[in-house]
């Protein structure tokens, strides 16, 4: 009988090595993940309206004759600031005093007339009482009394239109405000109520309106703040550097826009500085309320899914937990809350999409990294060497 001896020979080679069964993988564990976070806040929210605007004048005149004639002055400069009843522009007055003067003659001529026909039927008038004239007659001169009356009348109310065409001649500013474009300069010849050319126009500036549409579902809202005196206007415009926040609702059209779904508002602001110039381009802001005590994070924080919004909150072990959230609006860069997060939780608003329920996070402020820190002397440090391995490192050279 053979024996054989292979596998006792690997048996004691084995144990001679010191062979071990292979241990188990051990599971690596996952680094943390870099996220940007922010603390919920509890604030006073105005319940804002943005809109965009357009500064418009308050009242705008633009200036005509009312009698043909020929400019003789203009007493103005193109851009000053005019009172009301302030001489703009005198016509040649010669036509016109003329013309004044043939109705004051005519005038005269009628009261003496008039005076003449009184004169005769007083004392005619004694003559029918003792009947040494006729019925016919005296009518006659009765008639002529009344008859002249009615032309001095006429004459008069002539005199009173030529004073009135004379004082034409002197054409003054309607309303108090800034001038534009003088059009028209000595020696130009106006048309009555012209309307193809005005001499200048007017327009007032303090104070100065703006004209803005906001979307016809917010019309219950302004109509409920305007009548608690809880409606507030504000421009602004951050190229021209225009921060006003002491605007009046002052007029509310009575259509809403068939087109568009808008409706015409327009708020008057005090413009003393004249910083409001009719045309500009402004965001316009009507405040409506406040949202007491709000929960407030920014919008970038939270997430749209199909189960509605969502949010990431971290837990003090550097955890985060996935919560859903009722959003009650936005304001701006900023949503407020209704149910899903407390104040001063911390939530997470930059690196979602690598995040899980579970997850350990690792928070960091925006830039930080990138920015090279400072050393005593105030000037940035250069960054360290970079370490390399022994294994990495090139053999040196025999």
């Amino acid at each position: 009988m053979k024996i054989s001896v292979i596998p006792a020979a690997l048996v004691v080679i084995c144990a001679l090595a010191g062979c071990k069964p292979a241990a188990a993988p051990r599971a690596v564990a996952q680094p943390p993940v870099p996220v940007q976070v922010a603390v919920a806040q509890k604030l006073d929210v105005p319940r804002r309206i943005s809109a965009i605007g357009s500064v418009q004048a308050l009242r705008t005149v633009s200036v005509k004759s009312q009698v043909d004639g020929i400019i003789a002055a203009v007493h103005f400069r193109e851009g000053d600031e005019v009172k009301v009843g302030e001489l703009l522009v005198t016509l040649d007055r010669r036509p016109i005093e003329n013309s004044l003067r043939i109705a004051r003659a005519d005038l005269a001529n009628a009261r003496a007339e008039a005076a003449k026909a009184s004169t005769d039927a007083d004392r005619y008038n004694a003559l029918n009482q003792q009947d040494a004239i006729s019925k016919e007659q005296f009518g006659l001169l009765m008639t002529k009394q009344e008859t002249t009356k009615a032309q001095v009348q006429a004459k008069e109310a002539a005199v009173a239109n030529a004073e009135l065409q004379f004082g034409y001649t002197q054409i003054k500013a309607p309303i108090a405000g800034r001038t534009g474009q003088l059009m028209l300069h000595e020696g130009a010849l106006l048309k009555a109520n012209d309307a193809a050319q005005s001499i200048v126009t007017i327009n007032q500036i303090t104070p100065a309106a703006v004209a803005f549409s906001v979307p016809e579902a917010v019309l219950p809202q302004i109509r409920t703040a305007q009548a608690a005196k809880a409606l507030s206007v504000s421009v602004h415009s951050r190229t021209a550097g225009i921060d006003r926040n002491n605007g009046q609702l002052d007029f509310i059209d009575n259509t809403v826009d068939a087109t568009t779904g808008t409706i015409l508002l327009k708020a008057v602001f005090p413009n003393d500085d004249h910083v409001l110039w009719p045309g500009q381009f402004l965001d316009v802001a009507t405040d409506v309320g406040i949202d007491v005590g709000a929960i407030v994070v920014p919008a970038v924080a939270v997430q749209t899914a199909q189960t509605g919004s969502q949010i990431y909150v971290v837990k003090p072990d550097q955890t985060v937990e996935l919560r859903p959230v009722e959003v009650l609006r936005t304001d701006g860069d900023r949503m407020l809350i209704a149910k899903g997060v407390a104040a001063g939780e911390t939530v997470v608003t930059d690196g979602q999409l690598r995040l899980v329920p579970g997850s350990k996070i690792e928070a960091k402020v925006l830039g930080a990294e990138s920015a090279p820190k400072a050393g005593k002397s105030g000037k940035p440090k250069s960054p360290a060497p970079t370490p390399v391995s022994a294994a990495a490192a090139p053999a040196a050279k025999p």
